[in-house]
């Protein structure tokens, strides 16, 4: 029997990275998953069948609410029930925080849509379903960037500062669903392959002398799962560099 044994569980996002990382840690412990991304379908469709327990791949880009609806109800429709809402799924390019212009609202709006609206939007949808189960769970993946001025641009900074605050008011709103969020800072995935500067960077002066890894952040994500009397808290999964 494993510990998530009869549980479902939606990671947006989770076609890669940090999101596919939880959904083999969900996975491992029994819980039935399904793996979501907007485009990435073969390498999502992948992430599905290589789970341990049963798991569905869904394409839907969350920014669309019509896409977050379907996610939601093609996942009851499957598994009759929703546990646990990982809220993975984000967007960002790169745009220099001094370069006030280069921040066009095209990569604002963009920005805002993905990480806010849609996150918005999926956990709307979710949460009457979620407030069927005996331990209904909300999980944002955030950022430090939302807790410092750091980050791939001032947008994404801000739009995780958002979801930060997010998480406190549904946790405070919504109860019995726990919502918390985990803030990772940089972490070793496919999308940060090429900041090898920022790497050594944190290799050198955090205190755990090294980047994160996808695993450090599903652990986290179960670790808020099974204390089952923390709602509204934002772990900081960053090795100690915003102790610095």
């Amino acid at each position: 029997m494993g510990e998530l044994d009869g549980r479902v569980a939606i990671v947006t996002g989770s076609s890669s990275g940090i999101g596919a990382a939880v959904a083999r840690k969900l996975s491992e412990l029994g819980c039935r998953v399904v793996v979501n991304s907007s485009s990435s379908v073969a390498a999502g469709t992948a992430v599905a069948e290589s789970l341990p327990s049963e798991a569905l791949y869904v394409q839907a880009d969350i920014s669309d609410q019509a896409q977050g609806r379907a996610l939601v109800e093609r996942t009851v429709d499957r598994f009759g029930r929703l546990d646990v809402l990982v809220n993975n799924a984000g967007w960002t390019r790169i745009v220099e925080h001094s370069d006030l212009d280069a921040l066009t609202d095209e990569i604002l709006r963009r920005t805002f849509e993905v990480n806010v609206f849609g996150t918005w939007w999926l956990t709307r949808a979710a949460m009457p379903y979620l407030r069927r189960s005996p331990d209904p769970n909300v999980v944002m993946t955030t950022s430090v960037a939302g807790l410092r001025p750091v980050g791939s641009s001032i947008a994404y900074a801000m739009s995780k500062a958002a979801l930060n605050h997010l998480t406190a008011l549904l946790a405070k709103s919504c109860g019995p669903v726990r919502v918390n969020a985990v803030a990772p800072g940089l972490i070793d995935t496919p999308l940060s392959a090429d900041l090898t500067e920022q790497h050594a960077a944190v290799a050198a002066t955090a205190p755990l002398r090294r980047s994160g890894r996808p695993e450090d952040c599903a652990e986290a994500v179960i670790g808020l799962l099974r204390n089952t009397y923390v709602t509204g808290h934002v772990v900081v999964v960053d090795g100690g560099s915003s102790l610095l």
